[in-house]
């Protein structure tokens, strides 16, 4: 076993994972203190589940990553890194729940025809797809939905959300009782039980209310009617809605070459500033002492060649099951079981490559291509639960312009039957089940290739309900960090994962050794705005 102590006197600071949290962690130490951060990352690629992966000159975006957020500090953070393109430099704002929101953004800005390292603005779209037709996501009560739905379930709809209105569930314990209550029993069933069951894979009455606070907590139907009465006393002419208040982002900033390249840009930054980022290890030794953490050892994981580091500070984005795990001495028994119980939600991408699609938006052109970032399949007869059409996430991710890139999401659990499929079987499978709603002609898929991602999703049951006795046992070393979506089993986006690492690396530049201020991000709706950029 070799033992790295880094170069005495300086301050360590070893970061597990090379996601957005643990680089955003080791570029705010470089940049502003005179801690030497040194991540381990057990793969090859930068960006955790916002890595980019590459097939044949064709990107995919793994999940689908749009660059927004309500704070102005991971706003910023991102077009330092990345500036915005050329022809939208003017633009000084985006849209976000009918409020506009600054763009920190001077000159003109690179050409991305000719610059590699650009922002591009791109528009949001996303729908349902649902009885073989699409919705509009989030739904909302126009003519067209209510047409589409039918009258008879669109009354329905209507009774049910009155009667959720009128009589709520009180102190509502799963997400089934909060989706009820927040959009009534009838569209509940229509529009969130199947996909979501397909993300979780088991039933909405045994997971936690608080995803549903942590994920929709701004979605309402309320809007929607508000918008809908409006809609109906204002003259056939009024098409454009531009007054409309949308309950999702209208644009949204996305590097040219998807997610990972920032990441591999912000990694090329901490590299060239002196900081270390060392792949192909994984944890498997915690050691501690009193209320700190001494050494962590980590293993090659081709050659099981092991090291030791010493530091001063760390950060822990794994997953949570594995951090317990690896701790020496070992965590009490009542943490470990809790820990041993923590679920997870693992997923599967199949890319497919065709000439074109069978459904199409129509044009004054005549057809097109869907505008579409995500379709989310609501049809409870396939496995499938997402579709990206990756030309609209950006143009540069598919190679040939003339092809549809489609990205078909699934999600299951590691080493279960979908999991398990051979890459062509998984395939077929993908083509099938699109040619079977209507999507694709399987016959015309010209390519396909098969990701795998563990541990995407930390899951809100298991022994969830008991996490507080891992945090309460955790957040008594003063020099670990839980951050991330894993490394706090917290269902937290890309800026919710950045955030946490901004703040705990406040937190060691004050020393404040209280982790209270990482657990509330993503907990309130104005999470962001108490945590300013340092002045």
């Amino acid at each position: 076993m070799q033992k790295l102590v880094g170069n005495p006197p300086q301050r360590i600071a070893i970061i597990v994972g090379a996601g957005p949290a643990g680089l955003t962690a080791a570029f705010e130490l470089i940049t502003r203190s005179e801690i030497h951060p040194i991540v381990i990352e057990k793969s090859s690629a930068m960006g955790g589940i916002s890595r980019t992966h590459q097939y044949k000159g064709n990107r995919i975006d793994l999940g689908g990553h749009r660059f927004f957020s309500k704070s102005d500090r991971v706003m910023n953070w991102w077009l330092d890194r990345m500036p915005l393109q050329a022809h939208a430099a003017g633009q000084h704002s985006l849209g976000y729940q009918g409020n506009r929101r600054p763009l920190a953004t001077s000159g003109e800005g690179p050409n991305p025809e000719v610059e590699d390292r650009v922002m591009l603005l791109r528009r949001r779209k996303s729908r349902i797809y649902f009885l073989r037709q699409f919705f509009e996501y989030p739904i909302r009560l126009t003519a067209d939905t209510l047409r589409k739905l039918g009258p008879v379930r669109a009354f329905k709809i209507g009774i049910s959300y009155t009667w959720s209105i009128l009589h709520p569930i009180r102190h509502a314990a799963n997400l089934e009782q909060f989706f009820i209550n927040r959009f009534g029993r009838e569209l509940y069933l229509a529009f969130f039980k199947s996909y979501t069951e397909k993300v979780w894979g088991i039933p909405c009455d045994q997971i936690s209310a608080e995803w549903g606070e942590q994920r929709i907590k701004g979605l309402s139907i309320a809007k929607s009617i508000v918008h809908f009465l409006k809609q109906a006393v204002r003259k056939r002419t009024d098409i454009s809605q531009k007054a409309t208040e949308t309950s999702l982002i209208e644009q949204f900033l996305y590097p040219k070459y998807g997610p990972g390249q920032m990441w591999e840009e912000v990694a090329c930054q901490i590299r060239q500033r002196g900081g270390e980022i060392i792949t192909g290890f994984e944890a498997v030794r915690m050691q501690t002492s009193g209320d700190r953490v001494r050494q962590i050892t980590v293993r090659n994981v081709n050659s099981g060649e092991e090291l030791t580091f010493e530091g001063e500070y760390f950060f822990s984005t794994m997953p949570v099951k594995e951090l317990i795990a690896c701790l020496d001495p070992p965590a009490p028994a009542n943490v470990r079981e809790v820990s041993d119980g923590l679920l997870y939600r693992d997923f599967v991408t199949v890319g497919l490559l065709l000439k074109q699609l069978k459904v199409v938006d129509r044009a004054a052109g005549g057809r097109r291509l869907l505008r579409d970032n995500w379709i989310y399949i609501q049809e409870p007869d396939v496995h499938a639960g997402r579709l990206q059409i990756f030309n609209n996430w950006s143009p540069y991710l598919v190679k040939d312009p003339e092809t549809v890139w489609l990205g078909v999401e699934y999600f299951c659990n590691e080493n279960d039957r979908i999991w398990n499929l051979p890459d062509t079987a998984m395939i077929d499978l993908a083509a099938a089940e699109l040619d079977r709603i209507g999507v694709i002609d399987k016959a015309e898929v010209l390519d396909a290739t098969v990701l795998r991602m563990p541990k995407t999703y930390p899951a809100y049951f298991g022994s969830y309900a008991r996490f507080g006795e891992i945090r309460t046992f955790v957040d008594r070393f003063t020099n670990l960090m839980l951050i991330g979506r894993n490394g706090m089993h917290k269902y937290n986006n890309q800026d919710h994962s950045m955030l946490t690492a901004m703040i705990a690396v406040d937190n060691i530049i004050n020393g404040i050794t209280d982790k209270s201020n990482l657990w509330e991000v993503n907990t309130e709706m104005e999470y962001h705005e108490s945590s300013k950029a340092p002045h």
